[in-house]
């Protein structure tokens, strides 16, 4: 069941207008891992990742989701089958004039039909899931801090209880230590909910910490494996991205983490 794909992706074309972004594009997201995607700018990550929650309707190719054919569902199929997985966008996304509480409510009053006062307790507790204090709840949007917002976008996208966590850019804009924060409450709530994740980013520190494998958009098609593999690849794109001074100190850094943690334990 571990290695059974919740996203399987078949020559995938994606085009806009005479620009081709995707071609013949294949991916397998396995059940429980977290995926990372990177690629250089305009390679058409977040693209990707929005034709696989139907943002956008690919030119061709066929994509399935958790066993169903996105490009056979009717509108009430692909409803229902969005409850199954939550996003987070990179700038948060949230609603300015609710709270984060209010936001976080939003998929649960749009999806369920629980009463108001259960749908605020279960905001709650995903808020505090998420790592935010109790008064957070309150607050709105413009009085939070960037990774606070992060962090509410989180709460509401496991709001349902999600099978798939699609991150965009998660760690985008936040200091090294509130990155490292992110990094490690993802990988908390992986184990904790057995989330399978998709996550863009270019945060070579989250590739190296919480990602199982590494999904890398090159010349309209997807190259795979973990780092270790990607490594021996010899487009000169991974060789810089991989082999370069912040792929080399990323690598540095989690070998002396991991080398901590086996000696403290």
């Amino acid at each position: 069941m571990a290695q059974e794909p919740v996203i399987r992706i078949q020559g995938l074309l994606t085009r806009f207008g005479s620009t081709v972004v995707h071609q013949d594009l294949d991916l397998e997201v396995r059940r429980g891992e977290i995926l990372g995607l990177v690629g250089g700018s305009g390679s058409g990550k977040s693209v990707l990742l929005n034709t696989i929650i139907g943002l956008r309707r690919p030119d061709g190719g066929r994509i399935e989701v958790l066993g169903q054919d996105m490009g056979r569902l009717d509108p009430a199929a692909r409803r229902r089958l969005s409850r199954r997985w939550g996003v987070l966008f990179q700038d948060g996304a949230l609603f300015s004039s609710l709270t984060v509480r209010q936001n976080v409510e939003v998929p649960l009053a749009t999806h369920t039909r629980i009463s108001p006062g259960l749908r605020a307790e279960l905001a709650e507790v995903k808020i505090a899931l998420a790592g935010l204090p109790p008064d957070a709840a309150h607050k709105y949007p413009s009085e939070l801090s960037g990774g606070m917002r992060k962090r509410a976008g989180l709460a509401r996208a496991i709001a349902l209880d999600p099978d798939i966590l699609f991150l965009d850019e998660p760690t985008a804009g936040l200091d090294p230590i509130g990155a490292a924060a992110f990094d490690s409450l993802v990988a908390e709530l992986q184990r904790a909910l057995g989330l399978t994740i998709l996550m863009v980013t270019h945060d070579l520190d989250s590739l190296y910490t919480v990602c199982d494998r590494v999904a890398v958009l090159l010349d309209r098609r997807i190259r795979i494996g973990t780092i270790e593999e990607l490594m021996t690849d010899p487009h000169p794109w991974i060789a810089d991205y991989f082999g370069g001074p912040r792929g080399r100190a990323a690598e540095g850094a989690h070998a002396r983490a991991r080398a901590a943690a086996e000696a403290g334990g």
